[in-house]
């Protein structure tokens, strides 16, 4: 548990940096967008490339792949049908929900929680390579198609293989799927790139806070709720439910997959909704209350499987 609370505390400690940031002006008053943009073109690309071309496809394509599509894919859809019949929000802003509802915080909380309070970091490995491989191209084109105004044949089907953080992800699984290394010149450069990437996102997250007031009354409040809700207790129990009863894990491999399912919204989602313009209050409240309600979560979580 310390190494939950320690994930948590140094994500948290850059957040803040990031609020007396926005809350001084540093920057200007579009400081936030602009480390949002660097991130989602420059940053976050280089430190995808990095940690996909160095993983080990072979250990890291196991029975978790399945569970964690399954199990997100189940939650969104989920959100989806209550946005249909509840909010009747446009696709891009559904979209944004349905991210906020199952996309975990593989990066900035899973590795550090899966390193000092599971030991073993290849947990966390499935869920990035779902999210970034599968999930991501899908939430990324379709909001790239909702912010066009007469998408094309041709911009559906290469829509994908025009977003940097997809091209990224593709290049870093064909490098070590290939065994190629690049020179080593190159090789640092990314990786100091890729290194300011978590940071960025989260300083831009903290430089959003200043002025905001999370479930302020108003249309977003019931989306925030109903993701926020979906993300910390349905998602764990589809988790549970798929990997103890469809593919009949148990003890710590089902430990593992319900805590990373248990992990808070993904700092990734406001990004995104940042650079779309597009449901940006829905993601950033949604990422504050599932992060403030992580711990007692994993709590429950390790309570009930450890």
């Amino acid at each position: 548990m310390l190494g939950v609370l320690g994930g948590f505390a140094v994500v948290g400690a850059v957040i803040l940096v990031g609020y007396l940031a926005g809350r001084l002006a540093i920057g200007g008053p579009q400081a936030g967008f602009t480390l949002n943009q660097v991130a989602f073109f420059v940053t976050n690309p280089a430190l995808l490339f990095t940690v996909l071309a160095d993983a080990d496809l072979g250990a890291v394509f196991s029975e978790y792949v399945p569970i964690a599509l399954l199990s997100s894919l189940a939650v969104a859809a989920l959100y989806v049908a209550l946005s249909r019949v509840l909010f009747r929000r446009p696709a891009a802003e559904t979209a944004i929900g349905a991210m906020a509802s199952s996309f975990v915080n593989a990066n900035n909380i899973g590795i550090p929680i899966t390193v000092y309070a599971l030991g073993d970091p290849t947990l966390i490995a499935p869920v990035l390579l779902v999210q970034l491989l599968l999930l991501a191209p899908l939430y990324l084109t379709i909001l790239d198609l909702t912010s066009s105004r007469k998408p094309s044949v041709g911009a559906v089907l290469t829509q994908p293989f025009r977003n940097p953080m997809i091209i990224a992800s593709l290049l870093g699984v064909a490098v070590s799927g290939t065994g190629f290394r690049p020179p080593a010149p190159l090789w640092d450069s990314l990786a100091l790139l890729g290194g300011a990437a978590v940071p960025m996102v989260l300083l831009s997250f903290g430089m959003s806070l200043p002025g905001s007031r999370p479930l302020r009354p108003g249309p977003d409040r019931l989306q925030v709720l109903t993701a926020t809700a979906l993300k910390t207790a349905c998602m764990p129990v589809a988790a549970y439910l798929i990997a103890h009863h469809l593919f009949g894990l148990d003890g710590e491999r089902l430990l593992g997959a319900v805590v990373v399912s248990a992990l808070p919204t993904a700092q990734n989602v406001f990004m995104f909704a940042s650079r779309y313009g597009r449901g940006i209050p829905l993601a950033r409240d949604t990422v504050l209350l599932s992060s403030a309600l992580a711990i007692p979560a994993l709590v429950v979580v390790a309570a009930i499987l450890a």
